[in-house]
């Protein structure tokens, strides 16, 4: 065991000299800070944000076995891109409450998060269709894997916030406060006709307390959504940060030259000496 890890750390230095000096100093940058949470936390007593600085250290190697897994090169925007997304959500987003404090904060990660999978899943494709010979797909194709990929890796990502909060009491799927609401619920006849109410002031809701006694919490302004509206925000902003990609990755096929900048995005393979 003690051997496996020294080989890890071997390999993790040398991985980290092939780089170039940027991403670095972005990766040793982020994980000063993150230790630095992680202390300040413990010593707050808050050991679930220590865990989850502890997590984004972790994450934090992805790529690093990414690389040596799959025998690919991550850009070195690509692989910036990825720590600071990580350090954006789990400890701005998370434990600095920067998606309750700026507003579009969520809506920016998730639409970020749309373009790189897309990347991912453009990559996976191209590269089998340039070293394939049996192989050739149409750029339309690759295009339409590329956002699917995306849209696949957001959904599963919304499954897991909807199990989380479902089972273990988070609240990753955001609720909102609404003014109106349809449904067939509220139809006193049973009939399949949505009965609407508009212009909610404020909603009421009863229930037991852990010690048995009936008790009540007000929400002003509205009603309260649990989550639908989050995770539909979710959706569309990863659906417009894949399109966006799938566009580019298809004009990048059909002229390399021209769109070479979305190589940042894209793992390459890495050639043989």
């Amino acid at each position: 065991m003690r051997k496996k890890f020294k080989e890890f750390k071997n390999e993790l230095k040398r991985a980290r000299k092939e780089k170039r000096s940027s991403s670095i100093i972005v990766y040793f940058i982020l994980r000063a800070l993150v230790i630095a949470c992680m202390v300040l936390e413990f010593l707050r007593g808050d050991l679930n944000n220590a865990a989850l600085c502890l997590l984004s250290l972790i994450l934090f190697l992805i790529p690093f076995f990414i690389e040596r897994k799959f025998k690919i090169d991550l850009p070195n925007t690509l692989e910036i891109i990825i720590m600071l997304f990580i350090f954006s959500a789990e400890i701005l987003g998370e434990i600095n409450n920067f998606y309750g404090i700026i507003p579009y904060w969520d809506t920016l990660l998730h639409t970020l998060n749309g373009f790189i999978a897309a990347g991912i899943g453009f990559a996976l494709i191209d590269l089998l269709n340039q070293n394939t010979k049996s192989i050739n797909l149409s750029p339309v194709f690759v295009a339409i894997v590329s956002f699917c990929f995306s849209m696949t890796i957001g959904i599963m990502w919304e499954f897991f916030e909807y199990t989380a909060d479902k089972y273990f009491s988070t609240d990753m799927q955001k609720d909102r406060i609404i003014k109106k609401i349809n449904s067939v619920k509220l139809n006193e006849d049973g009939k399949n006709i949505p009965f609407s109410i508009d212009n909610i002031d404020k909603t009421t809701i009863y229930y037991t307390d852990k010690s048995g006694n009936q008790t009540s919490t007000t929400i002003n302004k509205g009603y309260l959504d649990i989550g639908l509206i989050d995770t539909m925000k979710d959706l569309f902003v990863n659906f417009i940060g894949a399109l966006c990609f799938s566009i580019f990755g298809y004009l990048y096929i059909l002229n390399r030259d021209k769109y070479h900048f979305i190589t940042n995005f894209i793992p390459q393979k890495v050639l043989k000496e």
